[in-house]
């Protein structure tokens, strides 16, 4: 088995490619230990020493370590913990997937046509761009022209996630839908 690593624009994250499917559909995020409770995958890398954050993509696990710990000294294991789990024929998340998610929060109301347009675009547009580089963005809500994303994997902490979310989301999605004044990140 042959892992390829890709950089994020996160310093503090990287992709892992392990070369086969992760999760045959949305995402799971695990933003501590604790949170890894289900994936057999997620703990056996939160094992290893000065790992923070866990993110499983349909074909990569994203990676985010302390800024105490430098990847040369985490990375060879990491890379040994996802070997391991891929030989094992262990589930990715044990439960049949309960933790894994299309990701968008539900809203009903009024603004309901509004939030329709949002998501599509978010998915069609966003999403995939992002996914490239280890991480998803998601909605979370929309009330008084503000739009609420919630950023997961390589994106959470990310330096440039405030441009992206501002220079580059809330132009994309004032642009085709005028009912968008703003676009806020939120933390789950």
């Amino acid at each position: 088995m042959f892992i390829q690593t890709e950089s994020t624009p996160n310093p503090a994250t990287l992709k892992f490619l392990p070369g086969q499917s992760v999760l045959d559909i949305g995402t799971a995020d695990f933003p501590s230990a604790e949170a890894a409770g289900n994936s057999p995958l997620a703990t056996r890398i939160f094992a290893v020493g000065g790992v923070t954050g866990v993110f499983f993509g349909s074909d990569f696990v994203t990676v985010t370590k302390a800024d105490t710990v430098e990847w040369e000294h985490v990375k060879p294991a990491i890379l040994g913990a996802i070997m391991e789990h891929f030989q094992s024929g262990q589930p990715v998340i044990a439960d049949g997937g309960a933790q894994a998610a299309g990701g968008h929060a539900e809203h009903d109301g009024e603004d309901a046509e509004i939030v329709g347009q949002i998501k599509e675009l978010l998915d069609t547009r966003v999403r995939p761009a992002v996914a490239q580089d280890g991480g998803d963005i998601t909605f979370h809500g929309f009330d008084r022209g503000v739009v609420y994303l919630h950023m997961q994997g390589a994106c959470a902490g990310c330096p440039s996630s405030t441009l992206t979310l501002k220079m580059g989301i809330e132009n994309l999605l004032r642009h085709y839908i005028p009912e968008v004044q703003e676009v806020r990140p939120v933390a789950v």
